[in-house]
């Protein structure tokens, strides 16, 4: 047996720890590595290999355990932020303040740089009753909606389509169509012997509204609007 090399202090003290080295992980690594070194390289460690497969997989465990944590408390965010905004739907006590307030209070708590409320109608934007609420509102041709959401592509309808953009249309943004990258297009039903209508969302972030995103906090939205919207047209 030969003589240990290690001061006999550190020595008793490691003896009498042992469980202080296990836990240290930097200090378990080079342990490992020094075996590996002494044992040389025609030996293979099957248990070295164990535990780098255990640590790699544990960091993957921990990376997933960090994303589900992040990806609930952004859900948690965007609900409250809708929860916000349909409450700010449901305050005014006139139709002229309710779109008044949708491309001001409601644009501000959703986080979007633009809001418009498209309506397909016969009349013309040159009606007294359309000039007095503002930007807020477009009105379009019958089937206008139905060929802006998809795209003009003819696929089945969904109540919300998310897309990035190169730069918005100009009938809906106006002087801004150009700053527009991403655009959420959320249609309305206003019910029976009525006209379709579509609620447009625009960012100049390419990344606020993409078809990887989640919408059903945007089609609860939708929904309650466009119940919002019945009762104001009743």
């Amino acid at each position: 047996m030969t003589n240990p090399t290690i001061d006999a202090s550190l020595r008793e003290r490691i003896l009498a720890e042992p469980d202080t080295i296990l836990e240290d992980h930097d200090l378990m690594t080079a342990l490992i590595a020094a075996n590996d070194r002494a044992t040389g390289s025609n030996v293979v460690d099957l248990r070295g290999v164990a535990m780098e497969r255990l640590e790699a997989r544990l960091e993957r465990l921990e990376d997933t355990h960090r994303s589900v944590i992040a990806a609930a408390y952004e859900n948690l965010a965007g609900t409250n932020q809708v929860h916000r905004a349909v409450l700010s739907l449901l305050d005014p006590l006139d139709f002229e303040s309710f779109l008044r307030d949708l491309e001001g209070e409601v644009a501000e708590t959703l986080g979007v740089d633009h809001m418009h409320l498209v309506l397909e109608t016969v009349q013309t934007e040159d009606d007294p009753t359309i000039g007095k609420v503002g930007a807020v509102l477009r009105v379009v041709p019958p089937g206008f909606c139905d060929q802006y959401a998809d795209g003009g592509r003819g696929a089945p309808p969904r109540q919300v389509n998310l897309r990035q953009v190169q730069g918005g249309h100009q009938s809906i943004y106006g002087d801004a169509y150009e700053w527009v990258r991403s655009e959420a297009c959320l249609r309305l039903n206003f019910g029976p012997g009525r006209l379709p209508g579509m609620l447009v969302m625009g960012a100049e972030d390419p990344h606020q509204f993409t078809p990887q995103h989640g919408t059903d906090l945007l089609g609860f939205f939708a929904g309650v609007f466009e119940r919002t919207m019945r009762r104001w047209l009743n």
